[in-house]
């Protein structure tokens, strides 16, 4: 099973994001599709939920989330069967582990450098410019600059084409943030308004970014294949 870690100086906040790699789920699915509602056998989901957990010695089943694009976030308990609705998790002590899904859209992760907390984040264009990562601070309750981040796989600034009314969302975006193409639409650059979002609030240390699910075989990606799995991004605090 292959994951993806940020390379940060915090060893109590652990962090990654699954890959195609290492599950059991076919055809569009393969191998380590980690969602139940795309379509793939539940037997399959389950079997490669439990695969992630026994791989990465996780405490406690991960607080999986019904994720609608928007910017609730709620506080990661010991996972009960029913998934709330929520696009963000805080993880405030040992035992449970904050989890999202992705194929495109931004992971964000947020963590105490004293590795007292933390938080991960679904970021799409509609989480990022509705304010996900404002809330996951709000509701983590802690100065902007005691938080690191880290912005795991997602779909890079060539390839994440959007209309204008995306552009308009943000209003005074960073510059480069998007640049219109032939088709007259535009790529946006998920890492860079993320980074600005992060920035404007206060957390000036930011990890990761530069990767693009699209473009890469090791990772699932809507905007290449409609029809796929999700990989997800989890943490929780050791010991």
């Amino acid at each position: 099973m292959k994951t993806i870690r940020p390379a940060w100086p915090q060893w109590r906040v652990r962090v990654c994001t699954t890959t195609v790699a290492g599950g059991v789920s076919e055809g569009a699915f393969a191998t380590l599709n980690l969602a139940t509602h795309v379509g793939d056998d539940p037997v399959c989901v389950q079997r490669n939920r439990q695969l992630v957990r026994k791989a990465l010695g996780l405490p406690a089943e991960p607080f999986w989330l019904t994720q609608v694009h928007g910017c609730a976030v709620c506080e990661a308990q010991v996972f009960a069967g029913e998934p709330p609705v929520a696009d963000g998790a805080i993880i405030t002590q040992p035992g449970v582990v904050g989890a999202i899904l992705t194929a495109d859209c931004l992971p964000i992760v947020l963590a105490d450098r004293r590795g007292q907390a933390a938080a991960v984040l679904h970021g799409g264009w509609r989480g990022l410019a509705g304010g996900i990562i404002e809330a996951g601070i709000m509701r983590l309750n802690l100065p902007p600059t005691r938080l690191m981040a880290w912005l795991g796989p997602a779909a890079g600034a060539a390839d994440y084409e959007v209309g204008e009314e995306v552009r308009a969302a943000f209003g005074d975006a960073p510059a480069g943030a998007f640049v219109a193409n032939r088709r007259g639409r535009y790529v946006a650059d998920l890492y860079a308004l993320a980074r600005r979002r992060l920035r404007d609030a206060g957390v000036t240390e930011i990890y990761g970014g530069g990767r693009s699910t699209v473009r890469d075989p090791d990772y699932f990606s809507f905007r290449r294949a409609s029809v796929c799995g999700r990989m997800a991004t989890l943490a929780w605090l050791a010991p």
